[in-house]
């Protein structure tokens, strides 16, 4: 697998990276260790996760397959921290529950480091500047590499990434982690020519919109997908509707243009945009994940990647675009 530079930094990715949403809760530990595996074995190693996910279950089953299974050298072991199961608040990025969080992620992930460390949403409640102070204090106690942000829209995303570069001392952002794909584009309207022009790596999440983009829902639901399962019913239903029909229809003529599959098309698509580093994969067991996997090979001839563009496009008007040119 191809790596890439995360943004202006030294550090190099994988141009896929391994999510582990599910992990500790949809994913035992058994379907995590195939999924591990095959991903290094195609030459992975950014692999992504958070303190939330399964409550920590996904970190702590992360560390104990490493070094029994995959060298902890050989990943690029990416977590966050500031998202809190509290109905009242729902994040928490103040310094002191950042700190806490990182050195629990530590205990479970079992390792000194994290080589990404990143803030998971922004948080009206807390001053920027104490935020980010947290991920100064991070780097400088050797407790995380790099650091960055996700979640965050344009001008936070910004606001953040300049405060870090004003200042001598401030550890700078490194990356930012976002949903991208076919079906979400709102990140070109205002983050990405932020990523672009401020040099940071872009992350995608859910680069197959949800699973939409693989073509799965055409005909319906299938019960074994997460659109049909009580708990992600909801994460998936908004990318059901007619606009998302039309371009995953489109999708599916190009695939049958390439002799490729859906999936490969979305996947290539978000991946080699401008100011992508390395999308996501949500896969939840090995047959996914190699399904996935089998786009290292594949590049979209440029009036594919055209056509794809037209017909997803989202609505950028006054500010998005120079006033002069509406």
């Amino acid at each position: 697998m191809e790596h890439r530079h995360l943004g202006r930094t030294g550090l190099r990715v994988s141009r896929l990276g391994l999510g582990t949403l599910t992990w500790g809760r949809n994913t035992g530990e058994r379907d995590a260790a195939d999924l591990l595996k095959a991903f290094w074995d195609a030459g992975g190693t950014l692999v992504d996760t958070a303190d939330v996910y399964a409550d920590g279950g996904a970190e702590y089953l992360l560390g104990r397959l490493i070094e029994d299974l995959v060298p902890r050298a050989d990943l690029v072991i990416a977590t966050k921290a500031g998202s809190v199961p509290d109905p009242d608040r729902r994040f928490d990025t103040s310094r002191g529950h950042l700190l806490s969080a990182l050195d629990a992620s530590l205990q479970r992930l079992g390792t000194d480091y994290v080589d990404l460390w990143q803030v998971h949403a922004f948080d009206p409640g807390t001053p920027i500047e104490e935020t980010l102070q947290a991920l100064d204090i991070a780097v400088s106690s050797g407790r995380a590499r790099y650091v960055g942000v996700s979640n965050f829209c344009g001008w936070q995303l910004a606001k953040a990434a300049t405060w870090q570069l004003a200042g001598p001392g401030r550890t700078v952002l490194s990356s930012t982690q976002m949903e991208y794909s076919l079906l979400q584009r709102g990140v070109e309207r205002e983050v990405l020519p932020a990523v672009l022009d401020l040099g940071l790596g872009l992350l995608p999440s859910s680069p197959l919109g949800r699973g939409v983009l693989t073509g799965k829902y055409r005909d319906g639901i299938p019960q074994d997908s997460r659109g049909g399962s009580e708990d992600l019913a909801g994460f998936v239903d908004p990318y059901l509707d007619e606009t998302a029909g039309l371009i995953v229809d489109a999708l599916a003529i190009a695939a049958d243009g390439l002799a490729v599959t859906p999936l490969q098309v979305a996947l290539a698509w978000v991946r080699d945009r401008p100011g992508v580093t390395a999308p996501i994969l949500g896969a939840r067991n090995a047959q996914q994940l190699a399904a996935a996997l089998s786009v290292e090979a594949l590049s979209l001839p440029d009036e594919i990647c055209q056509a794809l563009d037209d017909v997803s496009a989202p609505l950028h008007r006054y500010p998005d675009h120079d006033w002069s040119t509406l």
